[in-house]
């Protein structure tokens, strides 16, 4: 959990009217959403506000807020147990925001193969707004050749021009 914690850049923020809409606002990954709708049913959260940076969804009941990020969730306690789709989540101390735990998003759990948890699709049609797979990058080039340094092969006595490499001149 690398993100900054804090307020709007500006100080300013707005409530959400849903969770989805928070999510769209953060831009938060789409394999992500059915994981932190699990949790925001399992805490109990009443309100959704924008700070920027996160979304701070607000409790029913007591304990802090939770604030949901694009790879994170932090704000649980120390003897807490959070579940979701029958398992444990394994919480992790929170650098920026102690003493709480954070869970990280599936989307950023390691070993995770890429667009396990993405929706089906119908085969060559996308999402709008989506981009097709990016292409493997190509092999760096050789680097440039630089310019070899010019030579001196010597200055001609009786025309003065600059001799050749086989060392005639202009008079020869």
């Amino acid at each position: 959990m690398n993100e900054v914690q804090g307020p709007t850049p500006t100080g300013t923020s707005r409530p959400y009217k849903s969770l989805a809409e928070a999510l769209r606002g953060q831009r938060i990954d789409p394999v992500n959403h059915d994981f932190i709708r699990a949790i925001v049913e399992a805490v109990g959260i009443s309100t959704f506000i924008d700070r920027g940076r996160y979304i701070e969804a607000i409790r029913r009941g007591e304990g802090a807020a939770l604030h949901i990020g694009r790879t994170y969730t932090n704000g649980f306690g120390e003897d807490e147990q959070v579940v979701v789709a029958g398992r444990v989540l394994p919480l992790a101390p929170s650098e920026g925001r102690a003493p709480y735990f954070y869970v990280t998003h599936p989307s950023e759990l390691q070993g995770a193969p890429a667009g396990v948890a993405r929706p089906s699709r119908a085969a060559g049609t996308r999402a709008p707004g989506t981009r097709a797979a990016a292409k493997p990058k190509p092999e760096p080039r050789a680097p440039k050749a630089t310019p070899l340094a010019e030579r001196d092969y010597g200055i001609c006595d009786v025309c003065f021009m600059v001799k050749t490499p086989s060392g005639g001149c202009g008079c020869d």
